[in-house]
């Protein structure tokens, strides 16, 4: 019987016949060793916030170290190269210091290069970028010296001289009270031309003739805003403002502005348009910005209507207004101050605004709520055509006729819809989504993308410890912005986000102003318009895949260098096998870095490079290195 169970048993037996055991016994070992490989992965890709804790404290002195030898460092050089290949001992290629004349270069306002360009219409005051071979292959260096600014709000008072080492306005407008220099300080007493008992009386008696202080005004622009002392004393009210100036004889007036922690762009009214959507700012300014509005048929007064929201006001001081008081002072004749108020008069008649009040030595002016009434008659032939984009304003020539506002089904409407009051506006679903002005953007995508972003710096904030310690960052940049969840998240904290949306990616900042933020267009092949060191941290959320075919990486990981503090952070969201080829060019470029995982986990393919700058200065010797 034992025999004849063998016989039957065997070719009954379904492993002895399908050779399934030794199968199952591999895919069991494989899998095992699969989900060791991941543990293995994962615990390389830390995170841990060590890196920043190490990296980021702020420098009181002229020297920091910025080493962080405890890290586990992640190795992504090449282990096997072609013999003809000359390559470092590293594998990585080495970034030098530039020239310490370079301290504060802005290659697309450089003042060596913009003396090519006509200077009528002050044309050569606008951008002009350097061809590609013109590119610096160097790392800016910061002054000897420098040191990490202030914390917000002191620094809207001092800032380091270290930093912005110019004395020419503080002899220049002693008189006004913009500027002073205390020792190793400058002090910013909050003085102004035309506000000699200083920005916050001079806001006062602006807030009693519009509603300033109820939410209804929140985005402003300062047109030739000096050191931005206005701008600076706003953000008290809940109104952030984009302050910009042209870089002129004034030296490093943006420059100030932005170590004091305040927003502000280098920029001026000439031939092109504002970088910035129809319908922005609820308000404009002008203190004695001398912009000729009256001229070339009241251009940049209708460039400042086509960004200001309808109902929206603009504000002049200083001259023409109460020039039967100044004019003496302002060493013009009456005839030529009463003729030029007579010609802004008229320009602003012609854009249907209403004179609100002018008072002392401000006017108000308010663009109407649609444009309705305007279009009537004659009028109807000012207007730009219907088929122009209103939004377009990189490298877009101004233009000479009105822009239209969108249609209002009545007298009493706001065109395009009307905003909610600061904060309800923050997260209040924008009028150009509800129109469907965004393509491929819903009332439910909105909502999900604000819940996004909540989770994401939630997640920033326990890998990078100085996101979350209040007074550590101030300025800070979101290189690809999209629908401005990642400055929306971040509202209750003492920073301010520049939202840029790249001029290569759909056109969402008419959605960011409408959300009570500021923001402006940007091709990353180019540089910013700003000064070197004027961000404490940079979000560059997939902008490596957007521009991977349209310039060089090491050129935007260049002007990221240039624009970052020493011992600022960058936050680079981006498939990982991007982020390796990143890194490996950061790593010759004195930053200190590390590749962490998403916030949803290890499986995700989309990685985080998490970056540190070095503290390294120019030395008074010239040698790049201090």
């Amino acid at each position: 019987m034992a025999g004849d169970w063998k016989k039957l048993s065997v070719p009954h037996s379904p492993w002895k016949r399908t050779g399934v055991l030794p199968v199952a016994v591999v895919a069991i070992l494989c899998t095992a060793s699969y989900f060791l490989g991941i543990w293995q992965h994962t615990s390389d890709y830390t995170t841990s916030s060590t890196l920043l804790s190490l990296s980021c404290q702020p420098s009181t002195s002229s020297s920091s170290s910025s080493s962080s030898s405890s890290l586990s460092t992640l190795d992504f050089a090449a282990h096997h190269a072609a013999d003809d290949i000359d390559i470092t001992a590293s594998g990585r290629k080495e970034f030098p210091a530039c020239d310490p004349k370079y301290s504060e270069y802005t290659p697309c306002e450089d003042r060596d290069r913009s003396l090519k360009f006509n200077r009528e219409r002050l044309i050569y005051r606008e951008r002009h970028c350097p061809e590609k071979n013109e590119l610096l292959k160097c790392l800016i260096p910061a002054p000897p010296g420098y040191r990490n600014p202030f914390p917000w709000p002191a620094s809207r008072g001092t800032a380091w001289f270290a930093n912005v080492p110019h004395k020419e306005l503080t002899v220049e407008k002693a008189v006004q009270n913009w500027i002073r220099v205390d020792g190793d300080k400058f002090r910013f007493p909050g003085g102004g031309t035309m506000f000699p008992h200083g920005a916050d009386a001079y806001i006062d008696d602006i807030a009693k003739l519009i509603p300033l202080n109820d939410g209804t005004i929140r985005t402003a622009i300062d047109t030739g805003c000096g050191v931005a002392s206005f701008g600076a004393y706003l953000l008290s009210r809940n109104v952030i403002t984009m302050s910009f100036a042209p870089r002129d004889s004034h030296e490093a007036q943006v420059q100030f502005a932005l170590e004091r922690g305040v927003p502000a762009m280098i920029g001026v009214l000439a031939s092109k348009r504002l970088p910035y959507p129809s319908r922005s700012f609820d308000m404009a300014h002008c203190s004695r910005c001398l912009i000729p509005w009256h001229l070339y048929d009241g251009l940049f007064l209708k460039e400042i209507d086509r960004i200001l929201r309808p109902g929206g006001y603009w504000v002049l001081s200083g001259p023409p207004i109460n020039w039967k008081k100044h004019w003496k002072g302002w060493e013009r004749t009456m005839e030529d101050l009463n003729a030029e108020q007579n010609a802004i008069e008229a320009v602003a008649r012609s854009l249907c605004w209403k004179k609100i009040k002018e008072k002392g030595d401000i006017a108000i002016w308010q663009k109407p709520a649609n444009h309705l009434r305007c279009k009537n008659g004659d009028a109807a032939a000012l207007f730009c055509p219907s088929s122009s984009n209103a939004d377009a304003a990189w490298y877009t020539a101004m233009d000479s006729c009105i822009t239209p506002l969108p249609d209002a089904p009545s007298l009493q409407s706001t065109a395009s819809g009307d905003l909610k009051q600061w904060p309800e506006r923050l997260h209040a679903v924008p009028p150009r989504i509800i129109t469907g002005a965004i393509k491929g953007v819903t009332v439910e995508s909105f909502a999900a993308d604000s819940e996004l972003w909540k989770k994401r710096v939630g997640y920033y904030k326990t890998i990078i410890n100085q996101l979350g310690s209040k007074g550590r960052y101030r300025n800070l940049l979101d290189m690809n912005a999209r629908l401005g969840g990642f400055a929306a998240a971040l509202i209750d904290d003492p920073v301010w986000v520049m939202n840029v949306v790249p001029t290569a990616a759909e056109d969402t900042l008419g959605v960011v102003y409408e959300r009570g933020l500021i923001g402006t267009y940007q091709d990353w092949c180019e540089a910013m318009s700003t000064y070197p060191r004027t961000y404490d941290l940079l979000h560059a959320d997939a902008i490596f895949t957007l521009y991977q075919d349209r310039c060089e990486m090491e050129d935007i990981l260049l002007e990221m260098d240039r624009i970052l503090r020493p011992e600022g952070s960058v936050i680079i969201r981006d498939d990982v096998d991007l982020l390796v080829k990143i890194k490996s060019i950061t790593d010759g470029m004195r930053w200190d870095s590390q590749i962490v995982d998403h916030e949803d986990g290890p499986l995700q393919r989309e990685k985080l490079l998490l970056v540190v700058k070095t503290y390294w200065t120019s030395s008074p010797d010239n040698s790049g290195d201090a």
